[in-house]
């Protein structure tokens, strides 16, 4: 017949008797909410023995009721408690001694603080190493394939050439043209009250060539096209396709990975030519419409103020930025799990990841560049 679970203290001494399992949980959370654990002297006063039936709910009570570690030695200093009952008591103080432990370390908020900090590095660290593993097999494997002409996959490069490049061409287009008039727009202003509001034709030749035109095509890449490599991998390991590829031999970076890859390195660059012209369009009809400049003087300008150096810095730049926007879209597709939430996620951290490395790769070439005097 079971018997309710009661908390008895007398003459010094806890103890606990009855059934302490899931059906008695309420009036047995009560009873330990209301007691007095201080009037517990040590563990020789708590007698666990007259437990009639004991599960983890029980258990559980009393690493409330006693504390996690006084649980542990009690079921040490109680032989008359089955073996079975000692394991399970020692098991459920392990787990919830664990995370009161993790709790009051990181109470301190400068702990946390500092805690978290390190993990940021930690994880930032070992997606650095990912990174780096993923580009080395890339480069592997297309070493491997130059030579063997008949596994080039070119429907696939060619079908993927069309998804990043022509199908993203008006988009660039039009931003560039925009951010063009914007710039000419700006620099006028600055330039008036010096009386050179010419200039502005160098103003936007310059920065269109060197950095606006690689660097607006790499972004809408970034978040066009390295998000849609990361869905369509996450998806296709969610579906066990790769894993499909993995059992008939085939290599999964070799037939979907190379391919993006290879397009992406073709695409930007002529995006990156076509943002240029429309950008260096869109601040010339600023100069023509606002400024009275002419055609034909911009035209001379360009001709003979601006050097071809200044479009071979920003074509030169544009494959490799290609090359780190497809690479770490591709990663984050293999690295997302079989859930719709995680596809998501990293689809995020994809675009994230492209844009912050774009700009600080963009940072570092116009440093070496300026240093070089290029």
């Amino acid at each position: 017949m079971p018997s309710p679970g009661k908390l008895e203290f007398q003459n010094g001494q806890l103890t606990v008797s009855g059934d302490w399992t899931l059906p008695n949980y309420g009036s047995l959370k009560r009873d330990v909410q209301n007691a007095v654990l201080k009037e517990v002297p040590d563990g020789h006063s708590v007698n666990l023995a007259t437990i009639n039936a004991l599960d983890t709910a029980g258990a559980s009570l009393l690493v409330d009721l006693l504390g996690a570690h006084e649980l542990h030695e009690l079921t040490e200093q109680t032989p008359e408690l089955s073996s079975e009952r000692q394991e399970l008591l020692r098991l459920v103080a392990n787990a919830m001694a664990s995370p009161e432990g993790e709790k009051a370390f990181c109470s301190n908020p400068i702990t946390e603080f500092l805690a978290g900090i390190g993990e940021n590095i930690e994880d930032f660290w070992h997606q650095q190493r990912l990174l780096i593993g993923f580009t080395g097999q890339i480069l592997a494997t297309l070493a491997s394939i130059l030579a063997t002409p008949w596994r080039w996959r070119i429907t696939s490069l060619v079908a993927h050439v069309h998804q990043t490049g022509l199908n993203a061409l008006p988009i660039v287009a039009l931003l560039t043209f925009l951010v063009g008039a914007v710039v000419a727009f700006l620099g006028a202003t600055i330039l008036d009250d010096f009386g050179a509001t010419i200039y502005t034709v160098n103003l936007v030749a310059f920065s269109f060539l060197r950095e606006f035109g690689v660097l607006l095509a790499a972004i809408l890449l970034a978040g066009r096209t390295a998000s849609a490599f990361t869905a369509q991998l996450g998806s296709m390991k969610a579906n066990e396709e790769i894993d499909a590829l993995r059992t008939f031999g085939l290599s999964p970076v070799e037939l979907l990975v190379i391919p993006r890859v290879l397009a992406m390195v073709i695409s930007l660059p002529i995006l990156t030519f076509v943002g240029m012209i429309s950008g260096i369009i869109g601040g010339s009809v600023v100069c023509v419409l606002a400024l009275d400049i002419s055609v034909p003087q911009i035209l001379n300008i360009l001709e003979t103020k601006v050097k071809v150096v200044h479009l071979l810095v920003g074509l030169g730049k544009a494959p490799v930025f290609a090359f780190v926007i497809a690479v770490i879209g591709c990663l984050e597709g293999f690295k997302a799990s079989g859930s719709a939430q995680s596809v998501g996620e990293h689809t995020t951290s994809a675009v994230v990841q492209s844009i912050f490395m774009v700009i600080l790769l963009d940072s570092i070439a116009a440093i070496f560049f300026m240093e070089m005097g290029w």
